[in-house]
């Protein structure tokens, strides 16, 4: 085998990192008052421009944010992925066969809960979930579960057929306030979560509370190709605007992915 000559740097594989931007709490704003402003799709149209590689929104049971018209509406007149977040009840899966958006992402749903606080038990939940899994599969969507950085996890969303899932990286964004250690701890749960998962066949992704200062640890995990993210992104929007707030997590995705050069020794 020829040597490498000395100039040529040896460069670490990497892999592309998708973006979904999730336009749920622009529909909370705009419903915090009525009327149409401001408009999730109007939301969407700038993300695409931005740089996102697929949208998604969260039809609630109790439509606290998006509504079954923004559905549609994203469904006609997008051109990119939309990502249906849902939980796994039957009236949902109606609404998702009906619109047959490119994916769904199926989470945990408690009325009283002001965030998704976790993950899917997608273990204790087999018997509910499965026959979702295999109706949605059946009609040609990805499906992805929302699950914790649980071995369990990956091996019921494995069994049950789902070929993606999406961690949830709530507790790890928690832990950047209680010091390194408690966040890298988090971060190496989250990084062996995810080599498990790949190690299934599993398509990783991950989301939920990610921002400017804790989405490059994530994006840095290789076996992870897509970051789904909301909230911070348009509380962000308030004060830099929309497209300024979703270009600057593109960048530091893309800088966290950026090959490594190494002159050999």
């Amino acid at each position: 085998m020829a040597a490498v000559p000395e100039e040529t740097p040896i460069v670490s594989p990497h892999r592309p990192l998708r973006l979904g931007v999730n336009i749920d709490h622009v529909a909370t704003i705009r419903n915090a008052r009525g009327g149409g402003h401001p408009d999730p799709l109007r939301a969407a149209r700038l993300a695409a421009a931005a740089g996102a590689d697929g949208i998604t929104a969260h039809l609630r049971e109790d439509r606290r944010h998006i509504g079954d018209a923004d559905i549609a509406r994203l469904r006609e007149h997008i051109s990119l992925p939309l990502n249906f977040e849902m939980a796994a009840t039957r009236e949902m899966l109606s609404i998702a066969l009906r619109h047959r958006p490119h994916a769904v992402c199926v989470v945990p749903e408690r009325r009283e809960e002001r965030t998704t606080e976790g993950g899917l038990d997608a273990a204790s939940q087999f018997d509910q979930i499965a026959p979702i899994v295999r109706e949605l599969g059946d009609a040609g969507i990805r499906v992805s579960l929302f699950i914790g950085a649980d071995k369990e996890q990956f091996d019921a969303a494995k069994a049950l057929g789902a070929p993606v899932v999406e961690i949830h990286t709530g507790t790890y964004c928690e832990a950047f306030d209680s010091g390194p250690g408690a966040f890298e701890f988090e971060r190496m749960r989250i990084a062996e979560a995810a080599a498990y998962g790949a190690s299934l066949g599993l398509e990783i992704h991950a989301g939920h509370g990610l921002t400017y200062d804790t989405v490059k640890p994530i994006a840095m995990i290789p076996e992870i190709v897509e970051l789904n993210i909301g909230h911070f992104l348009i509380g962000e929007a308030i004060f830099v605007g929309l497209e300024t707030s979703i270009r600057q997590i593109r960048q530091l995705m893309d800088e966290a992915r950026a090959p490594v050069s190494v002159q050999p020794e």
